[in-house]
């Protein structure tokens, strides 16, 4: 990866979604403007807060997708990242850094 590019794997959950009620919804389905995790996969030398295997938060509509091996991944900038998710050992807090 090169400068602040981002190579990012979508979440399993971000594909589809469930409805309270059980209905499934498409990840084509058009439902507003929808913020999407996906996690990192690689991080160019000038990415200076995302690290590779951090869960972040990025608008799906601002992106270009590439497939590697049978993988659809989504190349972002750095800038783009809404938010970083990361796992706190203690269990203490929210885990997200915004």
């Amino acid at each position: 990866m090169l400068g602040d590019r981002l190579l990012v794997h979508l979440d399993a959950e971000s594909a589809e979604r469930r409805s309270t009620s059980g209905i499934v919804i498409p990840s084509t389905a058009s439902v507003g403007r929808r913020l999407a995790w996906a996690h990192v996969a690689a991080a160019g030398q000038g990415v200076r807060q995302v690290r590779v295997g951090d869960r972040v938060l990025f608008d799906p509509e601002d992106r270009a997708e590439v497939e590697l091996g049978g993988t659809v991944y989504v190349l972002l900038r750095e800038k783009d990242v809404h938010g970083v998710a990361q796992s706190d050992a203690a269990g203490t807090g929210t885990g997200l850094y915004l």
